[in-house]
């Protein structure tokens, strides 16, 4: 049977295609619901003057309020009333109460007319006149007449009215060839809609409710995604490791991470976790790949800014390039549909590689408060089709600071992580530092160190393997580095590297250790005020080289 594209985005998907041809239907929900609007979009995308259509309304409002509403929209064309689209108003026949007058003024215009789509709006109001003037057992044959004559005429029709759940036994739900249910919540400050196709004779539909959005284009529907099955079942082949961009984190992670894997970097506020998945992105868009980042905290010129700051102008070459988009997702109400075909129709228009999501505490709290209810579902269901894509994805996920005992109070992230990036807070002779660690690494083996980090103005720089501790829960046994003592993480850094490679200048020392110039010079000097270097010149350059030390 020939279909017809109803023009409403995601409609079609739900619909099992689209309506059938020669359909008669029941579009049903309660006031402000968004019927009018829904089958509005509909003759406006269809209608034609080869292919004209009726709409018949029995509404108290005249037709030009009815109209005025629709005019916000995109899809609106006053060309067309009149002339693709004819609007003809039932009051007269609904306040005489003349069931055989009110069937017989369809049955004129329709025939008049001949059209090839029919929308009888409201038919709640007119199944009451029948009800009130000839009883209940009048509505079935009122509904059976009138869907015989439009089935007769082959026209694709539509009984919009304000039906519930408990009208469900009412004989137009048996008569209609295919039901929409339009629903809506107001939970708080946010509005939820949900449309559900009960029944579309002769197609298999998808089943359960969709989230759907009336917004400044129209309505949208956001159809519930699904694993495809044969990314479920399929052997997974061998899979290339991608790099971090952090120097030495690769070599944590057994190589760096398998492709196809979900990481979590999971750590306190201000650990670095946006900086870590900014590596990862900019380390992909430095080998030519794509990269989308859902951003759910920070508005796109603010992260550009930190961005431009970290990988210069890599960003906005790829952005021109077309191989990087911040999806910004902050609204308070976003359904967790809609968040999943926003980030699938980037991935797939852009051929995405590397998807980042910044932050997964973001992410729960711009859902609706009925989606948070259910967010470790709404979780699993938006990184399983992200893995069914085939794109490797890295979440960023606040945690009070700890150790283990924090990665099993993950908010479920823990199971669905292949692999997770531990970073975390640690008091050393009286500062804080930060420490990285590799906590997960599904089917592969990873380094159990836990390194000192610093963030600078270049990026994430690793620092030597920490040693002096104990116990599940972390603990400094020890205040002095067995070859360093009294030093801090950068001075430490440059005296290792000192020791390595002899007299250096400063120049040199900032591109081995990763430090700022300026940061260098500061620990050049502590060195030596402490006596562990000490400066010196070779061909007119300043350079500085270590001295031998006896370990206390």
């Amino acid at each position: 049977m020939p279909v017809i594209k109803t023009g409403i985005p995601g409609l079609d998907a739900v619909l099992g295609g689209g309506l059938p041809e020669g359909s008669f239907n029941l579009l049903a929900g309660a006031p402000g619901s968004g019927k009018t609007t829904l089958v509005m979009q509909l003759l406006f995308s269809n209608a034609s003057k080869r292919r004209p259509a009726v709409y018949f309304t029995g509404l108290g409002e005249p037709t030009i309020k009815l109209l005025r509403h629709q005019q916000q929209f995109p899809f609106f064309d006053a060309k067309a009333v009149g002339r693709n689209i004819h609007f003809i108003h039932l009051g007269n026949e609904l306040e005489t109460g003349n069931l055989e007058s009110l069937l017989q003024r369809i049955i004129d215009e329709v025939a008049r007319l001949k059209p090839s789509f029919v929308v009888v709006d409201s038919f709640r109001a007119m199944a009451r006149v029948v009800e009130v003037n000839f009883g209940e057992a009048q509505i079935e044959r009122f509904v059976q007449r009138l869907a015989t004559h439009l089935t007769t005429w082959e026209v694709t029709s539509f009984l919009v009215g304000e039906h519930g759940t408990a009208d469900g036994n009412s004989p137009v739900f048996t008569v209609a060839d295919g039901v929409i249910w339009l629903t809506q919540a107001l939970d708080r400050n946010s509005v939820v809609r949900k449309l559900q196709v009960v029944k579309v004779r002769g197609q298999a539909s998808m089943p359960g409710l969709h989230t759907f959005r009336i917004g400044p284009e129209g309505v949208q529907v956001f159809p519930r995604m699904r694993h495809e099955p044969s990314a479920v079942v399929a052997p997974r082949p061998a899979r290339k490791r991608l790099s971090t961009g952090i120097a030495g984190l690769d070599e944590m992670m057994g190589g760096g991470i398998p492709g196809g894997d979900v990481v979590a970097v999971a750590g306190p506020s201000g650990s670095g976790k946006t900086t870590f998945a900014m590596q990862f992105a900019l380390d992909g868009l430095t080998r030519g790949e794509s990269v989308v980042v859902a951003g759910f905290e920070e508005y796109p010129r603010e992260y550009f800014a930190k961005a431009s700051a970290l990988g210069g102008k890599v960003f906005d070459q790829a952005v021109q390039e077309g191989r990087f988009e911040v999806v910004y997702l902050r609204p308070l109400d976003l359904s967790v549909d809609e968040t999943m075909q926003e980030l699938r129709d980037t991935v797939k228009r852009l051929g995405v590689t590397r998807v980042v999501i910044d932050s997964l505490a973001g992410f729960e709290i711009a859902l609706a408060p009925t989606f948070r209810q259910d967010f470790r579902e709404s979780l699993h269901r938006l990184l399983g089709v992200m893995k069914a894509i085939g794109v490797t994805v890295m979440v960023t996920n606040e945690i009070a600071d700890g150790y283990l005992e924090q990665v099993g109070r993950m908010d479920g992230v823990s199971f669905l992580s292949d692999d997770i990036i531990l970073n975390r807070y640690v008091e050393i002779d009286g500062a804080i530092r930060r420490v990285v660690s590799i906590t997960k690494m599904r089917g592969g083996r990873h380094s159990a160190e836990l390194r000192e980090y610093q963030t600078t103005s270049t990026g994430i720089v690793l620092g030597e393997v920490l040693t002096a501790y104990s116990s599940g829960v972390p603990t400094w046994q020890a205040h002095r580095h067995p070859e360093f003592p009294g030093l801090v993480p950068n001075e430490m850094l440059v005296a290792t590297r000192l020791g390595r490679l002899g007299p250096s200048a400063i120049k040199a020392l900032a591109a081995d250790t990763g430090l700022e110039a300026a940061d260098v010079k500061a620990a050049l000097g502590r060195l030596v005020e402490i006596g562990y270097a000490r400066a010196t010149s070779r061909a007119g350059v300043d350079v500085w080289e270590a001295l031998s030390r006896k370990t206390p």
